[in-house]
C-alpha cells in the first residue's frame, strides 16, 4: 500500500474519507482546502492550502467534496494534470471481484457492490448503501447512507440518491436528478428531475 494520501476537501465528508482510508491502510493523510487559514486541522489530520506542493508529496489523491458537479469538475482537472487518483474503499465494504470501477470513488463502511456493477468516476457509495447486480452508475453519483438500488438499475451522472431511498430493479434515473430521502422509485426518472415520496413523484 502506498503511504501518503492527499484528500481535497476538509469538511465532514472528508473526515469520513480519511477514516476509511486509514482503515484501508494508508499510513499518512493530508488535506488541502481553500479554507486552510481558518481550518488547519480536520479531526487529527493537517490541512494546507498549497495544492501543487501537496500533490508533489502524495502517493494517491481523492476528492472529498460533497457537491457532485464540483467534485467531478475537480476530478477531471486532476486527471488532466496526471494526478495519482485512487479509490478509497473501507475494509468493511463488500465489493464483488466482478465490479468495474473508475477512479476517485469512495466506498465507506458497510457499502455493498454486487456482481457486474459498473461505477464511473468520483462516486460516493455511502454508509450501508447497496448496489445490486448489473447496476450502472455514471460519474459523480452519490448514493446516500442506507439507500438501495435493485438489480439492473441505472443512474446518470451527478445524480443524488437520498438517504434511505430505494430504486426498483431495471429503473433508470437520469443525469442530475435528485431522489429525496426515503423515496421509493418504481418508474424511470428523467434527467434534472427531483422526486420524493412513496411512490416517488416529481416535485
Amino acid at each position: 500500500m502506498a503511504s501518503h494520501l492527499l484528500i481535497i476537501g476538509a469538511g465532514g465528508h472528508g473526515k469520513v474519507v480519511a477514516d476509511a482510508a486509514e482503515a484501508a491502510g494508508w499510513q499518512s493523510i493530508e488535506f488541502v482546502d481553500e479554507r486552510w487559514e481558518q481550518i488547519n486541522l480536520n479531526n487529527r489530520w493537517n490541512v494546507s492550502g498549497d495544492l501543487d506542493a501537496a500533490l508533489a508529496r502524495s502517493d494517491g489523491v481523492i476528492v472529498a467534496i460533497g457537491n457532485n458537479a464540483t467534485r467531478l469538475k475537480v476530478v477531471i482537472d486532476l486527471k488532466r494534470r496526471g494526478a495519482p487518483l485512487v479509490n478509497v474503499i473501507h475494509p468493511s465494504a463488500v465489493v464483488s471481484s466482478y465490479v468495474t470501477m473508475g477512479v476517485a470513488n469512495v466506498l465507506v463502511a458497510g457499502a455493498i457492490l454486487n456482481i457486474d456493477v459498473m461505477l464511473g468516476d468520483a462516486c460516493i457509495i455511502n454508509t450501508a448503501a447497496s448496489i445490486d447486480h448489473d447496476c450502472s452508475l455514471g460519474d459523480a453519483v452519490h448514493v446516500s447512507p442506507g439507500a438501495h438500488l435493485a438489480g439492473e438499475a441505472s443512474v446518470g451522472d451527478r445524480t443524488w440518491i437520498g438517504i434511505g431511498a430505494v430504486v426498483k430493479e431495471c429503473v433508470s434515473v437520469g443525469h442530475d436528478a435528485i431522489v429525496g430521502a426515503g423515496a421509493a422509485v418504481i418508474a424511470d426518472v428523467a434527467a434534472d428531475r427531483v422526486v420524493i415520496g412513496v411512490p416517488a413523484t416529481r416535485v
